[in-house]
């Protein structure tokens, strides 16, 4: 397989927005925008040139590359801190639960309660795999590809690492959770509020949202069946989350509803469970585990499938094809994890 997983160059730009504009809405981590996707690629780059800095919040961009065609097909993000620059909402879903001696009755009412909890944890996010290629375990490459880098760079990421699943969006690209709370506070469409969160941020929450819990029961039917839920597209890449450890443990976007889910970052199966090797040499790509792999630092990180030999006291060989699409010679220290 000639794909491997590597950092975005600013020349990726345009396909990136390409892909941008594939992904249908909601998707605030890959606006079809142009200004925010040009300062996301320097925000990028000054991550993967910076020192660690636990009290920043870098972004790290990723793109999946055909090295034998040059085409880019996907992109992934990790940030390494939310709510540094401006607070980090959601929604913790709650209940509250009130008896009433005289009618003889418990009354249990779920409420949505505007919090800043997962404020200083790390986020996976902005993953989307081109239509063209959503076959041979390519999105599960881009996915973990990111849990590869952040053990290889452990210090620059949090105890907590969370994800944000993009909620159902109808067919005219409205959110019925939008309409239903925060779009009787803003006067803008989802897809408006959407757009100037990517653009802008967040603080426009901070100053419009009310801050009193919300009853679920006075939602309408329509908002309360998306609670939670995530949108079609994204059911593979929540199962592919919880494979990884990641729980929905009552938080949900404050945007669309959809599922904020989160692990403790050395819980992260990738994490655990891949190893580190030195590379011994090569041997036949036909023989050998099916593996994925990873190695480098920074700007020469990169992601790929390939074929390990384990040997003795940590030593590896691995397929020519795989160590050439890693960039690695005999003596270079690589990791890797059965698929």
């Amino acid at each position: 397989m000639s794909f491997r997983v590597r950092p975005a160059r600013n020349d990726d730009f345009e396909a990136i927005y390409e892909m941008a504009k594939l992904t249908g809405g909601g998707f605030t981590n890959l606006p079809p925008d142009r200004g925010a996707l040009v300062d996301k690629l320097a925000q990028s780059a000054d991550a993967f040139s910076r020192e660690p800095d636990l009290e920043l919040g870098n972004l790290f961009l990723f793109v999946l590359e055909n090295v034998e065609t040059g085409q880019i097909r996907g992109t992934c993000q990790i940030f390494s801190r939310v709510g540094t620059e401006q607070p980090f909402y959601s929604y913790r879903i709650s209940t509250l639960t009130q008896t009433s001696p005289e009618l003889g009755r418990t009354f249990k009412a779920e409420m949505l309660t505007l919090c800043t909890d997962f404020e200083g944890c790390s986020e996976v996010g902005g993953l989307f795999l081109h239509p063209g290629e959503r076959a041979g375990g390519l999105g599960l490459l881009l996915a973990r590809s990111r849990y590869l880098f952040i053990k290889l760079h452990r210090e620059r990421f949090a105890k907590k690492v969370i994800a944000e699943l993009r909620g159902v969006i109808d067919e005219g690209g409205g959110s019925p959770f939008w309409d239903a709370i925060a779009g009787r506070f803003f006067g803008m469409s989802f897809q408006e509020a959407d757009e100037f969160n990517a653009a802008h941020g967040t603080q426009f929450i901070a100053d419009l949202m009310p801050k009193t819990p919300i009853y679920t029961a006075m939602l309408p039917e329509s908002a309360r069946m998306v609670l939670g839920v995530p949108h079609p597209s994204g059911r593979a890449a929540m199962k592919m989350l919880e494979h990884e450890g990641f729980t929905a443990d009552g938080y949900v976007d404050i945007f669309d509803g959809g599922p904020t889910m989160s692990v403790a970052t050395d819980r992260i199966r990738t994490i655990r469970e891949s190893r580190a090797f030195t590379l011994a040499g090569t041997e036949n790509e036909k023989e050998g585990q099916k593996a994925l792999l990873a190695s480098g630092r920074l700007q020469d990180f990169v992601a790929c499938y390939g074929r390990l030999h384990p040997g003795k006291s940590g030593n590896a060989a691995l397929d020519p094809d795989s160590a050439a699409l890693l960039g690695i010679a005999p003596g270079a220290s690589f990791l890797a994890m059965g698929r």
